[in-house]
């Protein structure tokens, strides 16, 4: 049976199956050596699996589907859950959140930590996140991007294994990944296992942009990885792991419960926003692109409901700009750049985007600005570029492809190694 529903202006399909049990020795979530290990029924739990658009046959299934694979885990286990809005396990009639699935499972959930935007995914990009308690579930939760950005060791105590669940878009600055390197680093700290459950990274096509250099690494990047990774959050983790990026090369236990029948050049359209200012396909295809905008001083939608899908800005040109826009509050942006003025700019909310990263954008607006004064945000954009190269060289006049062919050296050097962590084809 095949339903098809329409959220957040996203396509996707639910497709309703029914497994064939089959034995396995844990081979579908068997993992590097050291890694936690699952030694149980292989289950292909299809209460609900996620369609890609691009194999009709062959469905997606999330590691939140595969309950099997990792609920015998959990029982008898004091479980913490590193959980946001996205956090959900797909069924028939739409989806469950993975906290209230395991409750319903009768695993011992003790603790909720939250990522950016909170658990419920409302908060505006960079605001502190207060805990709290979950209304629903009278569960603690924990914020990772408030007073702490990595769980403490009071906040552990009392946990035998930990739970990652986190919808990620593939930007090196967009902090999922931060928190995941936090979280892993407390875990490891505190001998506690962490169990991925992964999917899908919608700009997991391919590798681009500059590569962070280790002066300039923030909560926006951590890493010396390129501005788009190509990984899932699993295989992040994994890399995490191998290239000893933890405080004092610990490592920490995981196991990545991987998704079937994905690979790196299906296209994928996310059922729910992963962050507020992400609504649909256009907004994520355009996010690695248009997210440099977060370093200057020009508006890339936010106040309207067209986030990173246009920018804008009163000092860009009116007389070269035929489209205008005035951003307001709203729904994760309370207080959006140039509030209530004039922005002229582009519209790219109706444009066929491809799955790529471009300079395009940010060099037009630049070259198109009344007062070049006024665009860059110069620390805020080479923390966002992960160089502070980049400006110098869009300032300086370089075209795209002279200033992408500074980058190809470091390029092949990080695609080489992710070869190391791939786990999907």
């Amino acid at each position: 049976m095949l339903l098809k529903v329409f959220k957040n202006t996203v396509l996707f399909s639910i497709i309703i199956g029914f497994s064939a049990v089959t034995f396995s020795c844990g081979n579908n979530i068997k993992q590097d050596a050291g890694n936690t290990k699952l030694d149980t029924l292989a289950l292909n739990d299809l209460s609900g699996t996620l369609h890609a658009t691009n194999e009709i046959d062959k469905p997606i299934i999330v590691g939140a589907n595969r309950t099997a694979q990792y609920l015998p885990v959990l029982k008898g286990k004091r479980v913490g859950v590193v959980a946001n809005q996205t956090s959900v396990v797909f069924k028939a009639a739409g989806q469950t959140h993975i906290v209230d699935s395991l409750l319903r499972l009768n695993v011992n959930i003790k603790k909720v930590f939250s990522p950016e935007h909170g658990f419920r995914g409302t908060a505006d990009a960079g605001e502190l996140v207060k805990d709290g308690k979950d209304t629903k579930t009278g569960l603690d939760i924990y914020s990772l991007h408030g007073k702490h950005k990595k769980p403490n060791e009071t906040q552990l105590q009392d946990i035998d294994i930990m739970v990652f669940d986190i919808q990620d878009v593939g930007v090196r600055f967009y902090t999922y990944i931060s928190t995941l390197h936090y979280v892993m680093e407390a875990c490891a700290e505190q001998n506690i296992p962490l169990l991925i459950l992964d999917r899908p990274n919608p700009n997991g096509n391919y590798v681009d942009g500059p590569v962070l250099e280790k002066k300039h690494s923030s909560f926006l990047g951590m890493h010396p990885i390129p501005l788009v990774h190509g990984m899932t959050i699993g295989e992040y983790a994994k890399m995490i792991n191998g290239e000893a990026w933890l405080t004092n090369g610990v490592t920490c236990d995981i196991t990545v419960i991987k998704m079937e029948n994905y690979n790196h050049n299906r296209t994928y359209s996310l059922p729910l926003r992963p962050s507020p200012n992400l609504p649909n396909d256009q907004s994520i295809i355009l996010y690695p692109s248009l997210g440099l905008f977060e370093g200057t001083n020009i508006n890339a939608g936010r106040g309207t409901e067209f986030q990173f899908q246009r920018y804008g800005a009163p000092f860009l040109d009116k007389n070269h700009y035929t489209f205008n826009y005035s951003p307001v509050p709203n729904f994760g942006s309370k207080h959006p750049k140039h509030e209530n003025e004039i922005c002229y700019g582009v519209d790219l909310s109706k444009i066929n985007a491809e799955r790529r990263f471009t300079l395009k954008y940010i060099m037009d607006a630049y070259h198109n600005a009344t007062d070049k004064s006024k665009v860059f945000n110069t620390a805020n954009f080479t923390t966002h570029a992960g160089t502070d190269k980049l400006q110098k060289q869009i300032e300086a006049g370089l075209t795209e492809s002279e200033i992408k062919a500074t980058w190809k050296d470091d390029l092949e050097a990080y695609k080489k190694k992710r070869l190391k962590y791939i786990m999907y084809k």
